[in-house]
């Protein structure tokens, strides 16, 4: 599913999956968004844009998160936490992301190329919601906090020069946050956001670093659907002067989209979308010339020896515990850790489910997994993840495999299988925040079991549900399955 729609116009999401707190910069021709993945890794996903709507892969910038054992699911876990919201910056030819973890505190991540490889090291101090500025006069600057936003002088190793200087109290509702910094024509612009579902975007400005600053209201738009409540976000300029934000809008249980809107300047203010309204549909950024159209990468046949950069580990994997190569053409997933359920289960692999705007059309993910090295106790297969979760699998009891359906931790149906491989599909529908699964033994006929998951965004754990492949023990390690390969369709009738 892409955005473009080929006659130079382009329909909001600019992408329909969850991809949250966008920060966009633009270097030379091309354009970087990073955005949160918290306790996914490898995560801090970055995509690359050539004209703001058509996104590809660049890279996730941090490959694992060696700073608790809470990343490990070692007794402890970082669902609902993990990076947050992180500011994206280039300055003299060196790329910068700064974030913060509410449990570790503050990271700084720094790299030759947007590509990478990104050295990460660990700050004396976090800032909330950062928004990092090198200023003209080579002084760096964060700001930063929750309804109290704060400025504060960083040192060349990007620690604290001196004190936090509160510069605004937030004074339309709680919850003044995701602060962004620009210097433009001379004055200093903090462009935040009064974040919720119904979230309003603001700009506040001042002559002096230090303020005071004044605030007004870039977009309140509380008309229901597309754009309800669009905010926290980037401001960027293209190449050709023309002026842009990429923000976010909360769209259920598959999680929060990029909507990128128009911004016209009325005496020195950003005012964001059409009339107060966020756009739909609408004419493409001009950059000079046209891009082809592209679609972000969801099936895998892992045929590769890398996993493709739309996969990210449900906290850090076991890398002894998986494998691309030991059978070429599959990956395979070993248990890695006795558990009593999929939420402690290490190596889970996790991708982004993409929406399709019809009550009727399911998201549909379709996996073919070899079962026959699989222990007693063992349970693998496809599931729907967040709080409430869901899956379907296999389960070995005593030397028998059965297919079962789970639903947030209760088995709802099994069925006795005698094969070798089996096909497993999961159906998500953006219109109703439902998901059902079935299975097959040919991929030709699938029949259905269980129930429907009943979707939810739960901030206990904070990001859109995902399609996950698993595999974990009960009992004792040892075991392992093959899964040969992942599609994803739009269309797919349930059973």
């Amino acid at each position: 599913m892409h955005s473009d729609n080929g006659n130079g116009t382009y329909t909001n999401p600019v992408i329909a999956a969850d991809f949250p707190d966008p920060d966009v910069i633009r270097v030379d021709s091309t354009y970087y968004m990073v955005t949160t993945t918290m306790f996914i890794f490898p995560g801090v996903t970055i995509l690359k844009s050539h004209d703001l709507v058509n996104w590809q892969y660049c890279c996730n910038a941090v490959q694992r998160f060696d700073f608790s054992p809470c990343y490990d699911l070692d007794g402890c876990n970082r669902y609902g936490h993990g990076q947050w919201a992180t500011s994206l910056r280039y300055h003299n030819g060196k790329y910068y992301l700064l974030f913060i973890t509410l449990n570790e505190g503050g990271f700084l991540c720094t790299a030759s190329k947007p590509e990478g490889p990104w050295e990460i090291r660990h700050l004396p101090k976090g800032f909330y919601d950062p928004g990092l500025f090198f200023d003209d006069d080579g002084k760096i600057y964060v700001a930063h906090g929750y309804s109290k936003i704060y400025i504060t002088e960083l040192d060349t190793n990007f620690a604290p020069l001196g004190k936090d200087s509160l510069v605004f109290t937030g004074d339309i509702r709680k919850g003044l946050e995701g602060t962004h910094f620009y210097k433009i024509n001379g004055y200093y612009y903090l462009y935040c956001t009064y974040g919720g579902v119904d979230g309003i975007q603001v700009a506040l400005r001042s002559k002096d670093i230090y303020g005071p600053y004044v605030e007004k209201v870039a977009i309140s738009d509380t008309t229901r659907g597309t754009n309800f409540g669009i905010h926290q976000g980037a401001l960027i300029e293209t190449q050709n002067g023309e002026w842009w934000t990429m923000l976010f809008v909360d769209q259920g249980a598959f999680g929060r989209f990029p909507s990128l809107q128009p911004v016209t300047w009325k005496d020195g203010w950003p005012m964001v979308g059409v009339d107060g309204k966020g756009v739909v549909t609408y004419r493409k950024p001009d950059v000079g010339r046209e891009y082809p159209i592209t679609t972000l990468p969801t099936s895998d046949e892992f045929n590769s020896p890398e996993l493709g950069m739309q996969w990210g580990w449900n906290h850090n994997p076991d890398p002894a515990k998986w494998s691309r190569m030991e059978r070429p053409g599959s990956l395979r997933l070993k248990t890695a850790k006795v558990v009593s359920g999929l939420p402690e289960a290490r190596n889970t692999l996790t991708q982004r489910i993409f929406a399709y705007y019809s009550k009727a059309i399911p998201s549909t993910a379709t996996i073919k997994m070899d079962i026959r090295n699989m222990m007693d106790g063992d349970v693998a297969g496809l599931a729907v993840f967040q709080n409430p979760y869901a899956f379907i699998g296999v389960e070995r009891t005593h030397d028998a495999d059965y297919v079962v359906m789970v639903n947030n931790g209760n088995i709802v149906d099994s069925a006795l299988v005698k094969a070798s491989t089996i096909y497993l599909r999961a159906y998500a529908y953006y219109g109703t925040s439902s998901a059902d699964f079935a299975y097959s033994l040919d991929n030709k006929s699938f029949e259905k079991l269980g129930n429907e998951l009943s979707m939810r965004f739960s901030l206990s754990v904070f990001t859109g549900n995902k399609f996950c492949l698993f595999d974990y023990a009960t009992k004792a390690l040892g075991g392992s399955v093959d899964f040969d390969w992942f599609r994803t369709y739009p269309g797919i009738p349930r059973p």
